[in-house]
């Protein structure tokens, strides 16, 4: 099983979740802005919100070690990318001294991961043979939204949950929101370069996002922030999902973004589509931002067929998961000129194996 929770950046509220004696269950959410200066946690990048309650598991689990010298909990940071999270994690940290945080090169931890008892999981997959090797694990914590980089029923199987961080509520909707904006931003300018390569100024003509149609490529947290934060450029929004809700689902209301809206926002996108629906909605857009979560579904989903599909120089856009693209019908298209374009903030392979050719 996986549980959907909320940590800062340095990852500390979920661990000091996970440090408690008994089950771990997801935490109460809080409003932000009523927490005391204290217990905000901010980086530039992301926010996050603290949970009270778990402070008690700490102390519980603190009470229970009679001996304070001495380690109970040790936590593993998989991989040395994202240091910033486990700065974050030992400085938070430093008022409990029967945790002990390390991180090791990702080769290091099929042979270390044995003697831990959280696990966060960052650019590497946590297959069930490493998995069984981990005697003492009661928490794996998968850095990020998606939880394709562990086997869940492997962990199952051993008592072991894993936790991802949910995008809603936590800063991680928003700013890869911001990144689908800038990266769109940044391909469509792509003219003036060719003018300035060329010695020949004010042609071709630059572009921008209004008058344009955006294609969100599966639209959930993420892609409701992105449609909310497109809204005000002046274009035009597809987006697909496997199913929508409707607009008197209450459910909605625990998110900052309304996707049915009937005031200021109204609704958040234009026309609404299935997944037998990506095709035709790929040949309309001027731009198409993925924002899918991966699984045997979606992988290669954007592949030959779908880029074949596209109106000739559109722009694609990855903000996902590098899987979720057929290299060889990207390079190929981008090569022959049909794509007008990739922005991506993600590799086909996680940490890179090779070098890309684009």
């Amino acid at each position: 099983m996986y549980l959907n929770t909320t940590f800062s950046p340095s990852c500390s509220r979920l661990l000091k979740t996970g440090l408690g004696v008994g089950p771990i269950t997801p935490t109460r959410k809080q409003s932000y802005d009523a927490l005391p200066t204290s217990r905000r946690f901010i980086t530039p990048h992301h926010q996050r919100y603290y949970c009270s309650s778990s402070s008690g598991l700490l102390e519980k689990s603190r009470e229970t070690t009679g001996d304070s010298a001495k380690p109970v909990t040790r936590v593993l940071f998989c991989g040395p990318y994202f240091p910033a999270s486990q700065d974050y994690t030992t400085e938070y940290l430093k008022s409990y001294p029967f945790v002990k945080v390390d991180a090791v090169p990702l080769d290091d931890v099929p042979n270390v991961i044995g003697n831990y008892d959280i696990c966060i999981v960052k650019s590497m997959k946590l297959t069930s043979d490493i998995i069984a090797r981990a005697k003492n694990m009661k928490l794996i914590m998968q850095f990020g939204v998606g939880i394709e980089g562990v086997d869940v029923s492997a962990a199952t199987r051993h008592g072991i949950k894993v936790a991802r961080i949910p995008s809603d509520d936590t800063g991680n909707a928003s700013s890869c929101a911001e990144m689908a904006i800038y990266l769109a931003l940044a391909l469509l300018p792509n003219e003036i370069q060719a003018s300035v390569r060329q010695k020949n100024l004010g042609s071709p003509i630059g572009d921008t996002l209004l008058g344009k149609t955006v294609f969100i490529l599966g639209f959930g947290n993420i892609g409701a922030h992105l449609a909310k934060r497109l809204r005000p450029f002046g274009v035009k929004i597809l987006a697909t999902k496997r199913s929508w809700p409707s607009p008197s689902d209450q459910s909605l209301c625990h998110s900052d973004v309304s996707y049915f809206g009937n005031g200021a926002h109204g609704d958040l996108v234009d026309e609404k589509g299935g997944h037998e629906d990506i095709l035709k909605f790929a040949s309309r857009a001027d731009i198409i931002v993925c924002c899918l979560l991966m699984n045997g579904e979606t992988a290669g989903i954007v592949n030959k067929v779908f880029i074949s599909s596209m109106k000739k120089g559109s722009l694609l856009i990855n903000i996902a998961r590098g899987g979720l693209f057929d290299y060889e019908a990207v390079l190929h298209h981008l090569e022959s000129g049909h794509l007008g374009g990739l922005g991506t903030d993600v590799a086909w392979t996680e940490p890179l194996t090779r070098m890309i050719r684009f």
